[in-house]
C-alpha cells in the first residue's frame, strides 16, 4: 500500500481523457476550441421533444465500439469488449474517458502499481431506456392498449435481461475502471450532479496528499440526452428557444441567452503524487493546489447557491496561494440561464473583488452545452490545454453583457493569454458547490 505522508504531498495531472461533443480526444477538443467550432447541432438519439428541445451537445463520435476506447493492451481490450454489454452510454463514455487518460499518462502497456492506485468517478443518476422494458411489457398486453399490471411478475420480469440493473448502477463507471487496469486501492463514486467530476478530482488529490494512494483516476461521465432525463429538464429547468440555430444556442452571460443547452459526456484526469510523476518522467500539466467546496440552505431549507460558490472558491483560492492578482484566468460553470449566470457573476465579483475587472472568464458550455455530471471535468480540461498553449479560446455567442448582473471579463478573443493559473467551479440547483485551482508545474 501507498505509504501514508509525513508532510503534505503535492498533487499533479498527468493525464487527460474526454469523450464529449467536440469528440473524442483531447487534441479534438482543443482543435474545436480553437477554431471556434460549436458541437451542438440537431439531436439524433431522441425525436424532438414537444418542439421544445430539438438540439443539444451529443457526442457523435462515439459509438461505443472497442475503437473509441483508445490505445488498449491486448488483454485490455478483450475485457472492456466482453464487458461492452453490461455498460450503458454514460458507463461506456466513462470506461473510453478514463483509458484515455491513463494512456496519456503512460500506462497503456506499463500497468499502474494495483496496491496504490484508485478511482473516484462521479455520474449523474442512472436511467435505463424504454428499450430496456419493451418485450416485456408487450407480454404484458402493452401494444393492445391494455397493460395488465398483475401478469408482470410472472410474464413480463422473465423478458428482461437478468444483468439490466449492472449496466445503470451509478457505482459501475469506478467499478469497470478499476476492474480493467487491476486497480486495488481506494475506490468511490460519486453521484452529485454537475459538481460530481471536480469533487471526485477534490477527492482523489486529497486521496494523494494523505498518503493513502501514490495516483488516483478522476473523473465523470453524464447527460441531459436521454428518454427521461430530458423529460426532467424540460420539467425543471430554462432551456435554450428550440427557434435558435443550435450553435448560437448556448451563450453564457450574454444579455440575450435563453437557457441551457442540453449534452451529453464524460471526463478523466490521471493524478499522481508530484515527486513519483517528475521521477517517472511524467508529463506534467499541472497542479492542484487548492480546493474547496460548500452547501448552503437558509433555515427552511432553500438552497443560497451564491453563498456556496463564494464559500468554495474563497477556500480553493486560500489553500492554493496564489494572490488574486495573479490568478490566470476562471473557467465557469456558465449554464446559461437567466438566474444561474446571475448568481455566478455575483459570487465571482464577490470573491475576486477590483480584480475581476482584470481575470479573463471563460465558458465551455458555449460550445458543448451541461454535458450533467460530465462537464466538470471536460471543462477544467480546456482549461489545462489553454494554460499549457499558453492560450485562451473564446466564449462562443458572447455579444453583450446583462445589464441585470455585476459585469465579467468574458474572454471573446482566442488570443487572450491563459495565465499560469487558473480557478474552476462548478455548481448545482440545489446549491452545491466546488472550486479546484490549478497552477502551471514550476509556478
Amino acid at each position: 500500500m501507498a505509504t501514508v505522508a509525513t508532510q503534505h504531498r503535492r498533487v499533479a495531472i498527468t493525464g487527460l481523457g474526454v469523450i464529449c461533443p467536440l469528440g473524442n480526444s483531447v487534441d479534438a477538443l482543443w482543435d474545436a476550441l480553437s477554431a471556434g467550432r460549436s458541437g451542438i447541432g440537431r439531436l439524433s438519439q431522441l425525436p424532438p421533444l414537444e418542439d421544445r428541445l430539438v438540439f443539444g451537445g451529443e457526442a457523435r463520435e462515439f459509438s461505443g465500439h472497442i475503437d473509441d476506447f483508445g490505445p488498449l493492451s491486448k488483454d485490455r481490450r478483450k475485457a472492456i469488449r466482453k464487458a461492452l454489454k453490461v455498460m450503458c452510454r454514460e458507463t461506456m463514455m466513462a470506461v473510453a474517458a478514463a483509458q484515455h487518460a491513463i494512456a496519456d499518462a503512460g500506462y497503456c502497456d506499463a500497468p499502474m502499481d494495483p496496491e496504490t492506485s484508485g478511482v473516484v468517478f462521479g455520474s449523474d443518476y442512472m436511467l435505463s431506456s424504454p428499450e430496456d422494458f419493451i418485450d416485456g411489457m408487450t407480454k404484458c398486453g402493452a401494444r393492445s392498449g391494455k397493460f395488465d399490471y398483475p401478469r408482470w411478475g410472472d410474464d413480463g420480469l422473465g423478458e428482461m435481461n437478468p444483468l439490466w440493473m449492472l449496466k445503470y448502477l451509478p457505482n459501475m463507471p469506478g467499478s469497470h475502471i478499476a476492474i480493467f487496469n487491476d486497480l486495488r486501492g481506494p475506490n468511490n463514486s460519486l453521484t452529485l450532479r454537475e459538481i460530481s467530476g471536480l469533487m471526485a478530482i477534490r477527492e482523489a488529490a486529497r486521496t494523494i496528499e494523505r498518503g493513502h494512494a501514490d495516483r488516483m483516476i478522476a473523473g465523470a461521465t453524464g447527460t441531459r440526452i436521454h428518454s427521461f432525463k430530458s423529460i426532467h429538464a424540460l420539467q425543471q429547468e430554462q432551456l435554450a428557444n428550440p427557434n435558435c440555430p443550435p450553435a448560437e444556442a448556448a451563450r453564457p452571460f450574454d444579455s440575450q441567452r435563453s437557457g441551457m443547452v442540453v449534452g451529453e459526456g464524460a471526463g478523466a484526469v490521471v493524478l499522481e503524487d508530484l515527486e513519483i510523476a517528475l521521477r517517472n518522467g511524467a508529463t506534467i500539466y499541472g497542479e492542484v493546489v487548492g480546493t474547496g467546496s460548500s452547501t448552503v440552505a437558509d433555515a427552511n431549507l432553500n438552497g443560497q447557491p451564491a453563498a456556496a460558490l463564494a464559500n468554495a472558491a474563497r477556500t480553493a483560492l486560500a489553500e492554493s496561494r496564489v494572490p488574486l492578482s495573479e490568478l490566470g484566468h476562471v473557467n465557469a460553470h456558465g449554464l446559461g440561464t437567466t438566474a444561474s449566470d446571475q448568481i455566478e457573476a455575483r459570487s465571482l465579483n464577490e470573491v475576486l473583488g477590483q480584480h475581476i475587472k482584470s481575470i479573463p472568464v471563460v465558458a465551455p458550455k458555449s460550445y458543448f452545452g451541461n454535458l450533467g455530471a460530465g462537464s466538470g471535468v471536460v471543462e477544467l480540461v480546456t482549461s489545462v490545454k489553454a494554460m499549457e498553449q499558453r492560450r485562451l479560446f473564446r466564449t462562443l455567442n458572447y455579444e453583450a453583457p446583462d445589464p441585470g448582473a455585476p459585469p465579467l471579463a468574458i474572454a471573446a478573443d482566442a488570443n487572450t493569454p491563459a495565465g499560469d493559473s487558473f480557478l474552476k467551479v462548478n455548481i448545482t440547483p440545489q446549491a452545491q458547490a466546488v472550486a479546484l485551482v490549478v497552477a502551471r508545474p514550476g509556478r
